[in-house]
């Protein structure tokens, strides 16, 4: 976007292999400084042997895109639906004055940009992990990811940016994990759609236009397709590179397709309508808007993304001109803010987007706020994260501990995005959870140790960091990892952790005055039995404090509303909770929910609670069914991992599912399938509880292993031959052993089911595929827990390149991009002699074709004679090669 693109500015990624973790080990330590770009995580949060990871789409893959072909698919699917905000309550807002239809784009990088490694959860704390959704209404990944089929030591992370000798697609999907948690706060997700001369090598916009019989085009029904099925909601689109004038009209209608199939659009501004041209126009106007408001085709997308270089000026006259064309300009055009580039010392102001009146003219939109991780050089030791927190939070409010005097020049966005909501309805619950921890707690017991990441399990977060009202000395609030944590140095309170999840809310400081804590912007309805109950531990000593509720009702909104809750100035032993009756206020809505901290006659040094989960109940029972048809897909104890399925409930019932091993808690999300890395149990239940929206929680489904009496070591290795060698060392020799394996392309299916005796170590299978596909092979005994191994079939075979795929002019080659899903190179011989090929980024000339670096311009080749014998050599990721006469015998 007017400057290097994504495979610049990479973020985490982790080894696949043994080999790339041993390399890492030497140049990867803790506290590393690793601006920009981070190398793959070594050690115990390096990735699972089959853990399931995104890949990008060239326009050849797209056309071909079958869920079916993906082993990981299914697993990568966003399935919480997009819910609704609550209307705008303006004296509910921080700044009452600021108009609530700002809307906001949020374009960055999720978890860490990886490239081989985009996971929707992991085992790492130090990930970053956007908490800031308040104040967006779109979501779009920014990063690349290569095709599918890149065998993943072609990334050597060692390399120069411009050394990635692999391809990345075109076409980018949201990570899931996102998806979800932007869709639980009513944020859009969108994919990413990009082309450059160099950063996508020869694919190009115009693969995208090819129209099928009925004047359609299939690739837009695809990109609808996948996102339906994956579960986001748009697509932005990055076109920098020049578009044939004669393809402008074509390129709009392919916008509208995607626009009618449903899909929310945005458009990059650089392309002149006339010309074709990139031009980077810097505000909205005749040049630019024909790609969302055309006159003779309509709408043909939501909104544009404005260039970076506007000032008064041209946000001024871009206002107008949007409202001349009938589009409202604060949700169609949307001011850009280059903040990865820039970060805290902004050439932009975003008050030139202000209107005599004080309000945004425009809509406004951020690239790279992943910034406050990826660009901070400890972002990768846990220990540092509190200085990602304070830099993220400085980014959305302009202050690092929440209060409203900014630091420095830049005054945070919340200056000019109102604060949303989507928490309504009658019930509502919340553990504090930031989406990370360094431990988990399950009812305030430590249940597990390990660090993990996982925005799946992110609670709605705290509408305001901070909106903290006192006399004085106000208190400082933080989230609480617990005893492994490093808090800011400005706190020393004790910590305790979480009582569900990684983090509690704590508050700490002298307590001198009443502080009022406004926690949630909420349009939540007040039953005759509702009730709100609050979870908190008291570490400091006995006092006369007191907790209260605050509420504002939306029937007097200048007014906070007290309700006692008795007992909460003594020091808890642990956990404790209270309720409150709400039946007082039957009929009225809740408009704000917080927290007062009364103080008491003298003033409290060192005082300190934690708030560890606050839930509203109506009096109506909503504890969720126990689930159905929980069971093992796979237990690999050779790579120690486990994948489990089970039958998924609507999200109005449950809003996510919690696994458990024994009572330890293993992860959650709201999916019927789920993934388990460094899972090294060999006995056990695991467990399967659903937790509803105002966090009761189901009895548990349970599924029993005991690999105890299971084959054990379990070993496969694919031939050439088509034979399958299988062996493992039997436990129990008094049963048969059923040996299966499985092709896990579902497109492709494939199943051998053999039994031989219990004693037996070993089979060989035969007739097993040899294209290359994933299988899995499992051991079991009838009544037994069944052990797997995943591996891949031999790869002997390979499709020719097509002469058709070359356009032949006398003695010029114009060659295509094969459309095989994993050739590598291709290698043009004249008389023999491979011809040379420019690659992109200027990084020298390949006697090949090379798969996603090859220019687009170097595809047309002029043989050196007329009569010379011309030959095409595909080769595949493998190894496999196949040659095709273009001329000559």
């Amino acid at each position: 976007m007017a400057r290097p693109h994504d495979t610049r500015r990479r973020a985490s990624a982790r080894a696949r292999t043994s080999v790339l973790a041993a390399a890492l080990a030497l140049t990867l330590g803790a506290g590393t400084a690793l601006a920009s770009d981070t190398l793959p995580w070594p050690g115990e949060s390096a990735v699972g042997a089959n853990q399931p990871y995104q890949h990008g789409y060239s326009s050849t893959d797209l056309l071909r895109w079958n869920p079916a072909d993906d082993t990981d698919a299914e697993l990568l699917r966003a399935k919480v639906p997009l819910q609704s905000r609550i209307a705008p309550n303006a004296k509910t807002q921080r700044n009452p004055a600021l108009p609530a239809d700002t809307q906001q784009l949020t374009l960055a990088g999720d978890y860490g940009n990886a490239f081989f490694e985009s996971h929707p959860y992991t085992n790492e704390f130090s990930q970053y992990l956007f908490n800031y959704w308040q104040y967006s209404d779109v979501y779009a990944s920014w990063h690349g990811m290569p095709t599918e089929g890149v065998p993943v030591n072609y990334y050597d992370p060692n390399l120069d940016w411009k050394e990635k000798w692999f391809e990345f697609g075109a076409v980018n999907l949201p990570n899931p994990g996102y998806t979800n948690a932007a869709h639980a706060n009513g944020v859009r997700s969108l994919g990413c759609i990009f082309f450059s001369p160099n950063d996508r090598g020869d694919q190009t916009y115009s693969e995208l236009l090819v129209r099928d019989a009925d004047g359609g085009f299939p690739a837009a029904a695809k990109l609808v397709e996948v996102a339906k099925y994956y579960g986001f909601d748009g697509y932005f689109f990055n076109q920098e590179d020049s578009v044939a004038p004669a393809d402008i009209p074509a390129f709009k209608q392919f916008l509208k397709q995607l626009r009618d199939g449903g899909m929310y659009v945005q458009w990059y501004d650089s392309i002149d309508n006339s010309t074709g041209r990139v031009s980077y126009q810097n505000e909205f106007n005749s040049v630019n808007a024909p790609f969302v408001r055309d006159k003779a085709a309509g709408d043909v997308s939501d909104s544009v993304f404005l260039n970076y270089w506007w000032d008064k000026s041209k946000l001024t006259r871009s206002k107008s001109y949007a409202e001349s064309l009938g589009l409202d300009p604060r949700k169609s055009v949307f001011a850009g803010v280059e903040a990865g580039m820039y970060q805290f010392d902004q050439p932009y102001n975003l008050d030139n987007n202000l209107g005599a009146d004080g309000s945004p003219m425009n809509a406004i939109a951020t690239l790279g706020a992943d910034f406050v991780s990826s660009d901070y050089a400890n972002k990768t030791d846990d220990k540092a994260q509190s200085t990602v927190f304070d830099r993220e939070r400085r980014w959305w409010t302009g202050s690092s501990q929440g209060s409203t005097t900014p630091e420095g020049s830049w005054k945070g966005m919340s200056k000019y995005i109102a604060e949303r909501s989507v928490i309504k309805g009658s019930t509502f619950a919340t553990s504090f959870n930031t989406g990370h921890g360094l431990s988990t707690w399950s009812d305030g017991k430590l249940s597990n140790d390990a660090e993990w990441g996982n925005i799946n399990l992110q609670d709605i977060p705290v509408t305001w960091q901070w909106w903290i009202d006192a006399a004085s000395s106000p208190l400082k609030a933080d989230f609480d990892y617990g005893p492994e944590y490093t808090p800011a140095g400005r706190f020393s309170y004790q910590k305790i952790g979480a009582y569900n999840g990684g983090s509690s809310l704590v508050l700490s400081g002298k307590l001198d005055s009443d502080n009022t804590v406004r926690l949630y912007k909420t349009d939540l309805s007040v039953k005759a039995e509702s009730t709100l109950s609050l979870t908190y531990n008291k570490p400091s000593a006995d006092d006369d404090s007191q907790l209260r509720l605050a509420l504002v009702l939306a029937s007097d909104p200048d007014k906070v509303v007290q309700v006692p809750l008795s007992g909460t100035g003594r020091r808890t032993d642990g956990w404790s909770t209270v309720s409150a009756d709400l039946s007082d206020y039957a009929g009225e809505r809740i408009a704000s929910l917080g927290l007062v901290v009364a103080a008491g006659a003298q003033p409290i040094e060192n005082y300190q609670v934690n708030l560890g989960a606050l839930a509203l109940h109506d009096g109506v029972d909503r504890t969720p069914a126990k689930p159905e048809k929980l069971r093992i897909d796979q237990l690999l104890p050779d790579s120690d991992e486990l994948f489990l399925s089970w039958q998924r409930s609507d999200y109005d019932t449950v809003r996510r599912y919690d696994v458990y091993l024994d009572d330890t808690y293993l992860g959650g999300i709201y999916d019927d399938v789920y993934y388990v890395k460094r899972f090294t149990a060999t006995s056990g239940k695991l467990k399967l509880v659903a937790v509803g929206p105002d966090g009761s929680r189901s009895k548990p489904a349970t599924v029993s292993f005991d690999l105890s009496t299971a084959p054990s070591g379990v070993t496969a290795k694919a031939a050439a031959d088509g034979t399958l060698k299988a062996a493992w060392t039997p436990r129990q020799t008094g049963q048969p052993l059923t040996v299966e394996v499985r092709g896990l392309d579902s497109s492709k299916p494939f199943t051998k089911k053999v039994t031989v005796p219990g004693k037996q170590t070993g089979t060989t299978l035969t007739g097993v595929p040899v294209n290359g596909d994933e299988y899995l092979l499992t051991v079991k005994t009838e009544d037994g827990t069944a052990t797997g191994v995943r591996g891949t079939f031999a790869d002997t075979e390979v499709g020719a390149y097509p002469a058709s795929a070359v356009k032949i002019a006398g003695n010029t080659f114009t060659f295509s991009r094969p459309t095989l899903p994993d050739w590598h190179t291709l290698t043009v011989l004249e008389d023999g002699q491979p011809k040379s090929f420019a690659t992109t980024y200027g990084s020298g000339s390949k006697p090949y074709i090379v798969r996603g670096r090859t220019t687009r311009a170097a595809m047309t080749v002029t043989m050196s004679s007329s009569t010379s014998k011309v030959v095409a050599v595909l080769e595949d990721y493998a190894g496999n090669k196949v040659s095709t006469v273009l001329r000559g015998s």
